[in-house]
């Protein structure tokens, strides 16, 4: 439900954490800041012109029948038809346009207050691609996440931005980014370097996710359906003895969730001391996007602004969204949502109308920038026509 709240009281889908809970995010969260440099140095840097090789989502963005953003503006309430046709929709566009990436359903199934005994089916999408070579146990993941759910009530309510257009952003970004990791790894190959241990095994999986949303009012159990199921059964499943990691959430290296965007000027935070090396990343992208004039969106000052948040200025409180209970299992989050949120957020008026497209389609190539950079595609993203004439308006300098 994302209950907006001051941020650092309680979190804007306020749930409160007990102590014990507490205590081992903390320790988690000292492991991790331990490791952090680690973690830097681990990619290289996108060059100028790989950047420039980022495509724009363009027609695909259109509200009334762009490819990827169009079939998702209806109202997704589990178990409606609106919820599987948007089903069907990731699914026949990964089918028929992504057809190396693995496509796995998670189901599950729970009661909610606004339902009675009626058990509600909710189902996660998990969109995979990894080295071709590589046993699934053996690859560290980066996993971009959204969810697609709608609420229960207002009727017919859209969730242009929570979330239909971080979900089109996602798909853009898998499309972006297919025909780079081909070529990585078919060099890899032809190199003889594939699985020969020197590097570790990088994968990219995409989770759109079910029953983030209450269905009356945002408690521990009436919210985030399908991701506390999801980390849960993923928690529980082990892979195969001797694999690098022990389960699938163990290989989650970053979890980057995308949430409430696509208004404009939006002002997204760096919410955690151990993914701001992250978050840094993905503003410098952004930054040099920017100067490269590569961005439309008519900014007066960057989407992600906190590159210089001092260590003493991170506070405990958090938005709570999809990520807390992969968190509580002691996952990387890097969370993308703004604070405040928009104006539109949980009204009748967050329509594709009150969409801003130049600011959805740079978000779509910042996290895709983001993506390839974490993957090391520098130079094997192919080469695309000439970029869209960018507005005069666009900031140089931020």
């Amino acid at each position: 439900m994302l209950r907006q709240q001051p941020l650092w009281a309680a979190g804007s889908s306020s749930l409160s954490l007990s102590a014990a809970r507490l205590a081992r995010l903390l320790v988690h969260l000292v492991v991790l800041a331990a490791s952090m440099p680690f973690a830097v140095a681990t990619y290289g840097t996108l060059s100028d012109e790989s950047l420039a090789r980022i495509p724009t989502a363009g027609a695909d963005f259109d509200i009334h029948n762009g490819k990827l953003l169009a079939p998702i503006l209806i109202p997704r309430v589990p178990g409606t038809p609106g919820s599987r046709a948007v089903q069907q929709h990731f699914v026949r566009f990964f089918q028929e346009q992504l057809p190396a990436w693995e496509i796995e359903w998670h189901n599950s199934s729970a009661k909610t207050p606004a339902t009675g005994d009626q058990l509600i089916p909710f189902a996660n999408l998990i969109f995979r691609r990894d080295p071709p070579w590589a046993a699934p146990g053996d690859v560290a993941r980066l996993t971009l996440a959204a969810h697609y759910d709608t609420l229960y009530q207002p009727e017919g309510f859209i969730g242009a931005t929570d979330s239909a257009a971080p979900c089109a952003m996602l798909m853009h970004v898998a499309r972006s980014i297919d025909a780079g990791l081909t070529a990585k790894w078919e060099a890899m190959k032809a190199a003889g370097e594939a699985g020969n241990g020197l590097e570790e095994e990088r994968g990219v999986q995409i989770m759109l996710l079910d029953g983030e949303e209450a269905w009356v009012k945002w408690t521990a159990t009436d919210s985030l359906y399908g991701s506390r199921a999801l980390a849960e059964a993923w928690e529980s499943t082990p892979y195969a003895p001797l694999s690098t990691f022990s389960n699938p959430l163990g290989s989650i290296s970053l979890f980057v969730l995308l949430d409430l965007l696509g208004a404009r000027s939006p002002n997204v935070p760096s919410y955690f001391q151990t993914t701001h090396w992250a978050y840094q990343r993905m503003a410098s992208l952004e930054k040099r996007m920017r100067k490269l004039r590569l961005l439309a969106s008519e900014a007066t000052k960057q989407f992600l602004p906190e590159s210089g948040k001092a260590m003493s200025q991170f506070a405990r409180g958090f938005v709570e969204d999809d990520h807390v209970p992969f968190m509580a299992r002691g996952v990387e989050i890097l969370h993308v949502i703004p604070h405040p949120f928009p104006s539109v957020w949980h009204t009748m008026a967050d329509t594709a109308g009150n969409l801003d497209i130049p600011t959805v389609d740079d978000w779509a190539k910042i996290v895709t920038a983001f993506t390839a950079e974490w993957m090391d595609l520098d130079g094997m993203l192919p080469s695309i026509p000439a970029q869209h004439e960018v507005r005069e308006t666009a900031k140089t300098e931020l």
